[in-house]
């Protein structure tokens, strides 16, 4: 598979809603052979960005090119890209295997490739009925059946695991690494981030329709890990441990049932403060951030609504927030 084929770019891209600003300079490219996640609140503007990149929808500035072109000037566009953007987009009456044949015979690929993504997606005998029963999961498999069609280089899928049971979420990032492993660009817009942690090698993180972070998943983790260190300690020995490392210049907090973390102390440092002063504790580790931790703190100012506290000033008086979704 070519590389250059295989390959997001997008570069300065600038879009308006009105008077809202939905992208404001976005730049960022999706190499082949890796799954990158495409993270940020509500509002962030990862819907546009999909939709530019698709053509259907023109930014003022900027480019988006899949395998070095428009989507536009692609001549087989199912060929090119693959998509999941919306599982609803299919006529309620029609079979799920005759959408799929009138999605190949566009494109002039034989009704074998139909059968083969078919048993691909676990569609099963669900593909001869009527698109309009299915669940929220079996629509989801159709999709991703239909982006799956042209076995094209390059996939966009818009919360992929949306309706799907456990074993379902499984075979998704099974699919995913398989995908990424024979070369081929992956971009996931998700906001489960524990899948993420578990399938994305990559992370492009936004805020208000910039790019926050463009990084690997490992670095982003290590960064928001810092020089924290975890305490495991019994309740008894909470607060004396506490007054023990504060006292040395730590920054403590207790983040949960017998357990500290602390901030300006090495774990070497930890363990001989409170043995010296003969504080009982079960373990001492170097802290690992997750993919959430890291994610809430690097979009903690660019998420455009936030719940406040319950009550009648909170999200059900009547100053609430109105959709997250308006910015797209």
């Amino acid at each position: 598979m070519d590389g250059n084929e295989a390959q997001i770019e997008v570069r300065g891209l600038r879009k308006r809603f009105g008077a809202v600003t939905a992208l404001d300079g976005m730049s960022f490219t999706v190499e082949p052979g890796q799954v990158t996640g495409f993270v940020g609140p509500n509002g962030a503007g990862k819907s546009t960005t999909m939709r530019i990149l698709l053509g259907l929808d023109r930014a003022e500035e900027g480019s988006a090119l899949i395998g070095g072109r428009p989507y536009r000037e692609l001549r087989n566009p199912l060929l090119a890209v693959g998509a999941l953007l919306d599982a609803a987009a299919v006529h309620p009456a029609r079979r799920g295997r005759d959408h799929l044949l009138w999605l190949a015979h566009s494109h002039r690929l034989p009704a074998r490739r139909v059968d083969e993504v078919i048993e691909q997606t676990g569609l099963g005998p669900a593909a001869r009925r009527r698109a309009g029963g299915y669940s929220l999961g079996m629509r989801q498999r159709l999709g991703i059946a239909a982006a799956l069609l042209g076995d094209p280089p390059v996939l966009l899928f818009d919360e992929p695991v949306n309706g799907l049971d456990p074993e379902g979420i499984r075979w998704m990032r099974g699919l995913l690494r398989s995908l990424a492993a024979q070369g081929r660009a992956v971009l996931v817009s998700s906001h489960l981030m524990s899948e993420l942690e578990g399938t994305a090698d990559h992370l492009v993180v936004i805020g208000r329709g910039r790019v926050l972070a463009d990084t690997s998943v490992r670095e982003l983790l290590a960064g928001a890990s810092g020089d924290r260190v975890e305490v495991r300690t019994g309740e008894p020995d909470r607060d004396r441990a506490m007054t023990v490392l504060a006292d040395a210049g730590a920054t403590v907090a207790a983040t949960g049932r017998g357990t500290l973390t602390v901030s300006g102390l090495d774990a070497q440092r930890v363990v001989a403060l409170l043995g010296g002063a003969g504080v009982a504790f079960s373990g001492v580790a170097a802290h690992r951030a997750t993919l959430e931790e890291a994610y809430m703190e690097l979009t903690r100012e660019a998420a455009e609504f936030a719940a406040g506290p319950s009550g009648p000033s909170g999200p059900s008086g009547p100053s609430g927030p109105a959709s997250g979704e308006d910015r797209r």
